[in-house]
């Protein structure tokens, strides 16, 4: 079986045993937080992953930056940036939004060529917007609602209508049809090390600041979800139009 048809079939695994673990919990405390009745697991799940993050991701991610040129480490971000541009494109064309879409498309075109592969962010200088669309928001722009927070293995963050958006989004990843499998791994395996390497300051802010890392994750994670669904200008939460 390709590894194709078995990545949704985990991320379809994780969203049953979301679905299960939801219709069997148990409000243990006086107050849970209504979009994270998984607390429990979601915290268990977080501290997995902050306990690989230290042993293996975040050391790779310092080695790999420590001996990446900074020329080179901004080409291998662009490129994959570039790649990404490609299935933002096809989910603001999901969305009917045209303008975005266009914007898109024109990025891939002149990245891909005069940018050299993506390697080179022409079209960021030529003042051509870039649009970070995926298949969550666009269930979000088509009024699906994001459903229970949930804490994935290694991936880290999500909802159930994340969740979902991820299997759309592996068929829509160029990646994932390159025909060589070890060229394949590789760019997946390169995209996670520069992504985490990217990400170092900011997890070391986190550590710093956060008296709960878990729960200022969490936070952070749907408000900025619920403003990437309505392009930074979402409505009023409910509790924000009870108030005088």
């Amino acid at each position: 079986m390709s590894h194709k048809k078995i990545a949704p079939r985990v991320l379809a695994l994780l969203l049953g045993i979301l679905l299960g673990l939801s219709g069997c919990a148990t409000i243990e405390d006086d107050y849970r937080d209504p979009r994270d009745p998984l607390e429990s697991y979601n915290r268990a799940m977080h501290t997995f992953n902050d306990e690989l993050d230290k042993a293996i991701l975040k050391p790779l991610a310092k080695g790999y930056r420590a001996i990446t040129p900074r020329p080179v480490d901004h080409s291998i971000t662009n490129f994959f940036t570039n790649l990404d541009d490609v299935t933002s494109a096809i989910n603001n064309l999901l969305q009917f939004k045209l303008h975005r879409a266009a914007s898109d498309v024109g990025r891939i075109l002149v990245n891909s060529t005069i940018g050299i592969l993506g390697f080179f962010d022409v079209a960021s200088n030529m003042n051509m917007q870039r649009y970070d669309e995926d298949f969550g928001q666009t269930l979000g722009a088509w009024g699906v609602g994001p459903g229970p927070y949930f804490v994935l293995p290694i991936l880290g963050p999500s909802t159930i209508r994340d969740t979902v958006g991820l299997v759309a989004d592996w068929y829509t990843d160029p990646v994932q049809y390159v025909n060589d499998h070890d060229v394949r791994y590789g760019l997946v395996a390169l995209r996670g090390i520069d992504t985490r390497a990217d990400l170092l300051s900011a997890s070391k802010v986190l550590e710093e600041a956060a008296l709960d890392p878990y729960g200022f994750t969490r936070d952070a994670y749907l408000q900025k979800r619920r403003n990437d669904v309505y392009d930074d200008n979402p409505p009023p939460e409910p509790e924000e139009l009870d108030e005088p």
